[in-house]
C-alpha cells in the first residue's frame, strides 16, 4: 500500500483550517452527542462534543475534552457552577439542529431555543435533556485534569441515571446503537451513520474467537 507521509513539520506548516480538518479527522469516527446544562439562574445551554470517551464501568465513568477558555465556555462554567449535566445521543434527525449548537451564541440566547430543540428535565435532575434524543444520561461532575500541552481540559464524571429505548438492548447488556440511529462525526462537520459489522467473542489466548452475531 502506497501511502503518503505529512512529518512534524510539513503539518506544522499547513494553513491552520486545513490542518485542523485534517487532524481532527485522523482519529477516525468520534461519537456524537450534545452536552446540555443549566446555570444557578435557569439558563440553559445545549453545545456539541464529539470526544465524548468511556473510562470505565464501576465506577460507571465518562469524560470529554473541553477546548481552552479562549471564549467564554458556557458548558464548562455551567458545569464548574452545579456539577450536573446530561449528555445526549444524536440519532439522523436531528443532525442539523445539533451541528447549529457549535454556533457561538450569546449566554442569554439558549441553543434549545434557537434550533427547536426540547428540553425536558427527568426525576428532578438539575440539567435538562435533549427530548429528541434515543440516549440520555444524567451526569455528576467527579473530576477536572488539566492538560498542559494544549490547554484543555478532561472534564470526569459519573453516571447517575441511564434513559434509552428498551427494545435497543442486547441480551449481555450491550446497546444497539445502529437500532436507534445514533450518528457518530468524523472530521469537524461529517456525520456518519453507524451500522454493525460483526460482534466477537471475548478474546482468549488459547480459544479462537467466536462470530456471536
Amino acid at each position: 500500500m502506497d501511502l503518503h507521509k505529512l512529518d512534524l513539520s510539513d503539518i506544522q506548516k499547513l494553513e491552520k483550517h486545513y490542518r485542523a480538518a485534517l487532524i481532527n479527522s485522523v482519529s477516525g469516527v468520534k461519537s456524537a452527542n450534545l452536552i446540555g446544562t443549566k446555570d444557578r439562574e435557569n439558563r440553559t445551554n445545549l453545545a456539541i462534543f464529539s470526544s465524548v470517551i468511556h473510562l470505565g464501568s464501576n465506577p460507571a465513568l465518562l469524560g470529554f475534552v473541553q477546548r481552552p477558555a479562549s471564549v467564554e465556555r458556557h458548558t464548562y462554567e455551567n458545569i464548574i457552577q452545579t456539577e450536573r449535566y446530561t449528555i445526549n445521543a444524536i440519532h439522523s434527525g436531528i443532525i442539523f439542529q445539533a451541528h447549529q449548537t457549535s454556533a457561538r451564541y450569546d449566554r442569554d440566547e439558549s441553543e434549545f431555543d434557537e434550533t427547536s430543540l426540547e428540553a425536558i428535565y427527568r426525576d428532578d435532575f438539575f440539567a435538562p435533556f435533549v427530548k429528541e434524543s434515543p440516549l440520555q444520561i444524567a451526569m455528576h461532575l467527579e473530576d477536572v485534569i488539566p492538560i498542559k500541552a494544549n490547554d484543555t481540559k478532561l472534564i470526569i464524571g459519573s453516571i447517575q441515571a441511564l434513559y434509552f429505548q428498551k427494545d435497543t438492548q442486547h441480551e449481555d447488556g450491550s446497546l444497539s446503537l445502529e437500532k436507534s440511529d445514533i450518528v457518530g462525526i468524523t472530521g469537524l462537520d461529517t456525520y456518519m451513520g453507524l451500522s454493525k459489522h460483526i460482534k466477537l467473542s471475548y478474546a482468549k489466548p488459547d480459544e479462537p474467537l467466536k462470530k456471536l452475531s
